[in-house]
């Protein structure tokens, strides 16, 4: 068949460069070679050489997921794993049942005909059944493939096709539609399963949750046991689709190893109590098809045997706050916009409060930015900390906590994408740090994490231990492209040889296209990405300081590739609807407030965009001119710039499921927008030359 050629020729390629590379060495060790493991493979049956360290973190011994579930089961079998809602009532498995569950889906799957090293696609909402199929497809021998809930039929078509899904696992009918659309398109599909709602029609091969648990249920254990034996640690067991903004997603292949060591390496080095001192809680509601939500939700929290709580599926629409209040989680995740709509509602409501409380709350806030800080550049370490401050806390930032269900959490992350200055300071102020993490799919997750005795502002804090950074080739100011190295680093790109050794260097450092420094603390700071082209290494910096000096402004965009001069698309704050999540025309309490200061009556976008209100726009060129003060350049400043119709969103396409910039759609659906910016040349010696009113 076409396949073995392809995978042959793959194979074949492989060998030659291997050959070349290895030849300078040792003339006749390659058949000895290719025998062992390489650290890279790209066929899902493949194996690779684990990152073994000689001591610490990176000498832990290797396990298989299941070998890591059952040993959570002997020690904390009777302490909840998992809490939802059904209607008002809470209910929850602990983690025998949770072990049994996952071995009886298994059971179902097998029947079902799952093969060795084929997907299971799972494509829905946060819940129990969500991680039962993904724990399940690993034991049964096949592959956890999350499917992004945003997807369109057709991509839904080529994940599942990528991975040769032999099942899909369906949240309710509106995700059943997208597969059965593209059907006939999946060879290998034998069977879907739908874990929510009432089926509305009969198929043939479609299954409630019920029907399906029931296939495996008498099933007797060995054929199960015999596949979960014959598991080792360096063999995949997850995929995870990159949300690329370019092109066709990739397969990331993640092996046993990449999820129990890293769940054990972040356990460790975050101090995450197992359930047996005091058991942590969190609460699950980050899209399940990213790296992130699963390291955390899933692995790391069964590693310690904590307890995650699922969220309602409109919680990014606003309900995640209720969750938040009734949950009270001790560690919580989010994403920069997650971080900024609290900052946003919050700022909203400040804006309707009464002088005194206002007065209050500055007050409280210069306190805790202060006390904070100090606390920061003593890494932690307070002698004591002062009155003025504790009474802070009792007139308001305990108060905070509390109305947002923060009043258990230690632990507040931010990751998945560049967070504001402006965020951070603002949460610091009402005495919660918001610890920045980095990573990629790539490197299972996290590589780099902030600690309460580890943090710096605007850094991404220090490596995990058992693992490695490089800065490759390094300008003058020490920044280079940052490179991975650690048993977190993926296996490779399912099917995709070339692309993994784009990713992977010939001594298996993980490129990560990102471009930063380390001070000499060990702190990583992130300033830009390599791949966009030298002009937009300090994006990061110049948006940042956009939204800075412009509060009204919601989102920034810079624009300036392989261009004769800095552009930049700029969308203001505004309200958003509560069941689509699209932004709606209204501005936002403290934009209105902020219109008015300036001598603006303007109450909605379209009353702003394009120019239209020249207080307003006035005031965002003067705030430009201030950022252009700052540049290094004049190729580092904004020339010109345009306010749009209306902000990005996911709904609107212009951002991914985790709230991430799709440079490439902003740049098709704005496209009109962007060459007006270009049309006649302008002399960039004058920097005042911003958008003319339409």
């Amino acid at each position: 068949s076409m396949e073995t050629t392809e995978e042959e020729t793959q194979v074949y390629k492989r060998q030659l460069r291997f050959k070349t590379r290895m030849s300078a060495q040792r003339p006749d060790s390659l058949s000895l070679a290719v025998a062992k493991p390489d650290l890279w493979t790209s066929s899902g049956d493949g194996e690779v050489k684990l990152r073994m360290g000689e001591s610490g973190f990176a000498s832990e011994p290797p396990l298989t997921v299941d070998q890591m579930f059952k040993t959570a089961v002997e020690r904390f079998g009777s302490y909840t794993a998992l809490g939802w809602k059904e209607g008002e009532q809470t209910k929850t498995i602990n983690y025998q049942e949770y072990y049994q569950a996952c071995r009886t889906a298994a059971k179902s799957f097998l029947k079902l005909g799952l093969e060795r090293y084929h997907g299971v696609g799972i494509l829905g909402f946060n819940s129990a059944e969500w991680f039962i199929s993904d724990i399940a497809a690993i034991l049964a021998g096949g592959f956890a493939v999350g499917i992004y809930t945003t997807n369109s039929p057709d991509a839904c078509q080529y994940v599942a096709e990528n991975c040769k899904a032999n099942i899909i696992v369906v949240e309710n009918h509106k995700q059943l539609q997208k597969i059965l659309q593209v059907q006939d398109k999946l060879p290998h599909l034998k069977a879907i399963i739908q874990y929510k709602d009432a089926l509305k029609e009969k198929r043939p091969n479609l299954y409630t949750w019920t029907e399906f648990m029931e296939l495996g249920r008498d099933e007797p254990d060995t054929k199960l046991d015999d596949i979960i034996t014959i598991q080792k640690p360096n063999q995949c067991c997850t995929l995870i689709y990159t949300s690329g903004t370019t092109g066709q997603p990739k397969g990331v292949m993640l092996s046993h190893d990449n999820l129990t060591w890293t769940a054990f390496a972040v356990g460790r080095y975050v101090r995450l109590a197992e359930a047996t001192k005091s058991q942590e809680i969190v609460v699950s509601y980050l899209p399940l098809s990213h790296i992130a939500a699963q390291m955390v939700d899933i692995w790391v929290t069964m590693k310690v045997g904590g307890a995650t709580y699922f969220a309602q599926p409109d919680a990014l629409k606003g309900s995640l706050v209720n969750t938040m209040r009734e949950v009270r989680p001790t560690a919580f995740m989010g994403v920069p916009r997650v971080w900024e709509k609290m900052q946003e509602k919050m700022k909203s409501v400040g804006a309707k409060s009464s002088t005194v409380r206002r007065k209050v709350a500055v007050w409280a806030k210069g306190v805790g930015l202060q006390t904070n800080l100090s606390k920061m550049n003593q890494n932690g370490a307070m002698a004591r900390t002062p009155m003025n401050y504790r009474l802070a806390k009792k007139l308001v930032f305990k108060k905070v906590r509390k109305a947002l269900g923060l009043d258990r959490c230690t632990k507040c992350y931010t990751g998945a994408a560049p967070i504001t200055k402006d965020t951070l300071e603002f949460f610091l102020s009402l005495d919660i740090p918001v610890y920045e993490l980095y990573g990629m799919s790539e490197s299972t997750g996290p590589h780099t994490i902030s600690l309460p005795d580890a943090f710096r502002l605007t850094s991404v804090g220090k490596l995990i231990p058992g693992c490695e950074t490089k800065i490759n080739n390094p300008d003058e100011e020490g920044n280079g492209e940052i490179c991975f190295w650690g048993r977190h680093v993926f296996m490779g790109y399912l099917n995709q040889a070339d692309k993994t050794e784009d990713a992977l260097d010939t001594e298996g450092w993980l490129h990560s296209g990102d471009l930063g420094k380390q001070d000499d603390n060990g702190f990583l700071f992130i300033t830009g990405r390599i791949k966009e082209d030298s002009i937009l290494l300090s994006e990061l910096i110049i948006t940042d300081a956009v939204k800075e000096a412009v509060p009204l402004v919601s989102n920034a965009m810079l624009i300036g590739d392989k261009r004769k001069f800095l552009a930049m698309l700029l969308t203001i704050k505004c309200q958003v609807n509560g069941d689509t999540g699209a932004p709606e025309d209204e501005l936002m309490p403290e934009a209105v407030e902020l219109c008015r200061k300036l001598g603006s009556n303007a109450m909605r976008v379209s009353e702003i965009a394009g120019g239209r209100d020249p207080v307003i726009h006035a005031a965002i060129q003067e705030g430009i001119n201030r950022v252009n003060e700052k540049a290094t350049s004049n190729a580092q400043r904004i020339q010109k710039w345009t306010i749009l119709n209306q902000d990005f969103s996911i709904p609107g396409g212009e951002l991914g499921p985790t709230m991430k910039l799709k440079r490439p759609v902003v740049m098709k659906m704005y496209k009109e927008q962007v060459e007006n910016f270009y049309k006649e040349v302008v002399t960039p010696s004058t920097p005042d030359n911003s958008m003319p009113p339409k």
